[in-house]
Protein backbone atom coordinates (compact mmCIF):
# COMPACT_ATOMS: atom_id res chain seq x y z
CA UNK A 1 0.00 0.00 0.00
CA UNK A 2 1.16 3.33 -0.99
CA UNK A 3 2.42 5.39 2.12
CA UNK A 4 2.35 9.28 1.94
CA UNK A 5 6.48 10.86 2.51
CA UNK A 6 5.33 13.18 5.12
CA UNK A 7 8.60 14.83 4.63
CA UNK A 8 8.68 15.88 1.04
CA UNK A 9 5.33 17.15 1.62
CA UNK A 10 5.54 19.39 3.99
CA UNK A 11 9.21 20.27 2.07
CA UNK A 12 7.64 20.99 -0.86
CA UNK A 13 4.49 22.79 1.01
CA UNK A 14 7.04 25.00 2.40
CA UNK A 15 9.22 25.92 -0.94
CA UNK A 16 6.08 26.59 -2.81
CA UNK A 17 6.11 29.80 -1.40
CA UNK A 18 2.10 30.30 -1.45
CA UNK A 19 0.48 33.29 -0.37
CA UNK A 20 -0.56 33.52 3.12
CA UNK A 21 -3.73 35.61 4.18
CA UNK A 22 -3.68 38.81 5.51
CA UNK A 23 -4.89 36.98 8.99
CA UNK A 24 -2.72 34.32 8.65
CA UNK A 25 0.54 36.35 8.78
CA UNK A 26 -1.14 38.20 10.94
CA UNK A 27 -1.50 35.31 13.64
CA UNK A 28 1.76 34.17 12.18
CA UNK A 29 3.30 37.51 14.14
CA UNK A 30 1.48 37.46 16.94
CA UNK A 31 3.33 35.72 20.06
CA UNK A 32 1.28 36.80 23.02
CA UNK A 33 -1.11 34.52 24.13
CA UNK A 34 -3.30 36.93 24.43
CA UNK A 35 -3.35 38.45 20.93
CA UNK A 36 -3.77 34.87 19.37
CA UNK A 37 -6.76 33.62 21.68
CA UNK A 38 -9.18 36.32 20.65
CA UNK A 39 -7.80 36.60 17.37
CA UNK A 40 -9.01 32.94 16.84
CA UNK A 41 -12.08 33.55 18.63
CA UNK A 42 -13.07 36.22 15.86
CA UNK A 43 -11.80 33.64 13.27
CA UNK A 44 -14.54 30.92 13.95
CA UNK A 45 -17.03 30.61 11.57
CA UNK A 46 -15.77 33.99 9.40
CA UNK A 47 -13.65 33.71 6.95
CA UNK A 48 -10.16 35.49 6.95
CA UNK A 49 -10.57 38.16 4.58
CA UNK A 50 -13.28 39.72 7.05
CA UNK A 51 -11.56 38.11 10.21
CA UNK A 52 -8.57 40.67 9.33
CA UNK A 53 -9.83 44.12 9.03
CA UNK A 54 -12.03 43.06 12.61
CA UNK A 55 -9.18 41.96 14.43
CA UNK A 56 -7.27 45.49 13.56
CA UNK A 57 -10.03 47.34 14.90
CA UNK A 58 -10.27 45.60 17.90
CA UNK A 59 -6.82 45.88 18.52
CA UNK A 60 -7.09 49.69 18.12
CA UNK A 61 -9.61 49.01 21.37
CA UNK A 62 -7.56 47.01 23.40
CA UNK A 63 -4.46 44.68 23.46
CA UNK A 64 -4.35 43.50 27.09
CA UNK A 65 -6.94 41.50 28.82
CA UNK A 66 -6.79 44.35 31.59
CA UNK A 67 -7.71 46.92 28.51
CA UNK A 68 -10.30 44.59 27.01
CA UNK A 69 -12.30 44.20 30.49
CA UNK A 70 -12.74 48.06 30.20
CA UNK A 71 -14.04 48.60 26.71
CA UNK A 72 -18.00 48.46 26.45
CA UNK A 73 -19.65 45.65 24.75
CA UNK A 74 -21.30 47.66 22.14
CA UNK A 75 -18.62 49.28 20.92
CA UNK A 76 -16.62 46.14 20.55
CA UNK A 77 -19.65 44.83 19.10
CA UNK A 78 -19.79 47.80 16.56
CA UNK A 79 -15.43 47.12 15.94
CA UNK A 80 -16.04 43.43 15.21
CA UNK A 81 -19.05 43.52 12.79
CA UNK A 82 -19.88 41.55 10.55
CA UNK A 83 -17.60 38.71 12.22
CA UNK A 84 -19.58 35.53 12.23
CA UNK A 85 -21.77 36.05 15.76
CA UNK A 86 -19.88 39.44 16.59
CA UNK A 87 -22.39 40.36 19.38
CA UNK A 88 -21.99 36.88 21.10
CA UNK A 89 -18.42 36.85 20.46
CA UNK A 90 -17.81 40.78 21.97
CA UNK A 91 -19.09 39.71 25.25
CA UNK A 92 -17.10 36.14 24.88
CA UNK A 93 -14.08 38.11 24.43
CA UNK A 94 -14.77 40.55 27.39
CA UNK A 95 -15.88 37.89 29.95
CA UNK A 96 -13.14 35.96 29.29
CA UNK A 97 -10.30 38.75 29.51
CA UNK A 98 -12.18 39.63 33.21
CA UNK A 99 -11.59 36.52 34.28
CA UNK A 100 -8.09 36.18 33.10
CA UNK A 101 -7.65 39.27 35.26
CA UNK A 102 -9.50 38.15 38.28
CA UNK A 103 -8.22 34.48 38.45
CA UNK A 104 -5.28 34.17 36.19
CA UNK A 105 -3.37 37.42 37.05
CA UNK A 106 -4.00 38.24 33.60
CA UNK A 107 -2.09 35.76 32.17
CA UNK A 108 -3.33 32.63 29.80
CA UNK A 109 -2.96 29.80 31.25
CA UNK A 110 -0.36 27.58 29.28
CA UNK A 111 -2.80 24.81 29.62
CA UNK A 112 -5.30 23.02 27.27
CA UNK A 113 -7.64 21.68 29.80
CA UNK A 114 -7.43 25.27 31.34
CA UNK A 115 -8.28 27.41 28.02
CA UNK A 116 -11.01 25.08 26.92
CA UNK A 117 -12.80 26.24 30.17
CA UNK A 118 -13.40 29.70 28.62
CA UNK A 119 -16.88 29.32 26.97
CA UNK A 120 -16.78 29.14 23.20
CA UNK A 121 -12.86 28.37 23.60
CA UNK A 122 -12.58 24.31 21.75
CA UNK A 123 -9.28 22.08 21.43
CA UNK A 124 -8.53 23.84 17.98
CA UNK A 125 -8.13 27.60 19.49
CA UNK A 126 -6.74 25.79 22.79
CA UNK A 127 -4.09 24.17 20.86
CA UNK A 128 -3.39 27.89 18.34
CA UNK A 129 -2.52 29.26 21.30
CA UNK A 130 -0.01 27.23 22.90
CA UNK A 131 1.36 26.77 19.67
CA UNK A 132 1.29 30.07 18.28
CA UNK A 133 1.33 32.23 21.54
CA UNK A 134 3.49 29.82 23.63
CA UNK A 135 5.94 27.89 21.01
CA UNK A 136 4.94 24.48 22.87
CA UNK A 137 3.88 21.73 20.39
CA UNK A 138 0.33 21.31 19.69
CA UNK A 139 -1.63 20.60 16.53
CA UNK A 140 -4.21 22.83 15.48
CA UNK A 141 -7.23 21.37 13.36
CA UNK A 142 -9.43 23.09 11.51
CA UNK A 143 -11.27 22.34 8.28
CA UNK A 144 -8.34 22.65 6.49
CA UNK A 145 -5.82 20.41 8.41
CA UNK A 146 -8.68 17.65 8.50
CA UNK A 147 -9.22 17.52 5.01
CA UNK A 148 -6.07 17.43 3.72
CA UNK A 149 -4.55 15.10 5.65
CA UNK A 150 -7.34 13.01 4.41
CA UNK A 151 -7.41 13.40 1.35
CA UNK A 152 -3.56 12.47 1.11
CA UNK A 153 -4.15 9.27 2.55
CA UNK A 154 -2.36 10.06 5.49
CA UNK A 155 -4.90 9.59 8.35
CA UNK A 156 -8.01 8.57 8.06
CA UNK A 157 -10.53 10.08 10.37
CA UNK A 158 -14.12 11.71 10.47
CA UNK A 159 -13.42 14.65 12.15
CA UNK A 160 -10.91 17.61 13.35
CA UNK A 161 -10.97 15.97 17.02
CA UNK A 162 -10.27 12.37 15.61
CA UNK A 163 -7.90 14.06 13.14
CA UNK A 164 -5.81 15.81 16.27
CA UNK A 165 -5.19 12.63 17.86
CA UNK A 166 -5.01 10.35 14.53
CA UNK A 167 -1.60 13.33 14.17
CA UNK A 168 -0.72 12.93 17.45
CA UNK A 169 0.35 9.74 16.98
CA UNK A 170 1.57 9.69 13.31
CA UNK A 171 2.77 13.28 12.49
CA UNK A 172 6.96 14.02 13.71
CA UNK A 173 6.72 16.63 16.52
CA UNK A 174 8.48 19.00 14.39
CA UNK A 175 5.74 20.00 12.30
CA UNK A 176 2.86 19.95 14.67
CA UNK A 177 3.51 24.20 15.32
CA UNK A 178 4.11 25.03 11.70
CA UNK A 179 1.28 22.15 9.89
CA UNK A 180 -1.36 24.39 10.62
CA UNK A 181 -0.38 28.02 8.96
CA UNK A 182 1.32 25.72 5.74
CA UNK A 183 -2.21 23.80 5.76
CA UNK A 184 -4.62 26.46 6.04
CA UNK A 185 -2.59 28.59 3.13
CA UNK A 186 -2.35 25.33 1.00
CA UNK A 187 -6.42 24.83 1.54
CA UNK A 188 -7.13 28.32 0.62
CA UNK A 189 -5.30 28.55 -2.66
CA UNK A 190 -4.79 25.11 -3.80
CA UNK A 191 -6.86 22.02 -2.44
CA UNK A 192 -9.80 23.89 -2.00
CA UNK A 193 -13.02 21.87 -0.55
CA UNK A 194 -14.54 21.43 -3.93
CA UNK A 195 -12.81 21.72 -7.26
CA UNK A 196 -9.45 21.16 -5.30
CA UNK A 197 -6.73 22.22 -8.03
CA UNK A 198 -4.68 19.57 -8.18
CA UNK A 199 -2.75 20.75 -11.87
CA UNK A 200 -0.70 23.40 -9.90
CA UNK A 201 -0.62 21.05 -6.53
CA UNK A 202 3.04 21.18 -5.09
CA UNK A 203 2.58 17.41 -3.35
CA UNK A 204 0.20 16.33 -6.07
CA UNK A 205 2.42 13.06 -6.64
CA UNK A 206 2.30 12.68 -2.78
CA UNK A 207 -1.32 12.59 -2.46
CA UNK A 208 -4.08 9.35 -3.02
CA UNK A 209 -6.44 12.34 -3.57
CA UNK A 210 -9.01 10.42 -1.38
CA UNK A 211 -11.87 12.83 -1.98
CA UNK A 212 -14.53 11.25 -0.30
CA UNK A 213 -13.23 12.37 3.38
CA UNK A 214 -14.95 15.52 2.30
Amino acid sequence: MKTVDIDAVVNNLVASNQNKSDFVRLMDSFKDPYLVLIACILSLRTNDRTTYPATLRMLELAKTPQQMMRVNEDDLAKAIYPVGFYKNKAGQIIELSKILVEKYDGKVPCDIDELCKFRGVGRKTANLVLSEGFGVPAICVDVHVHRIFNRLGYIKTKNPEETEFALRDKLPKKYWIPINSLLVTHGQNVCKPIKPMCDICPVEKYCMKILKSD
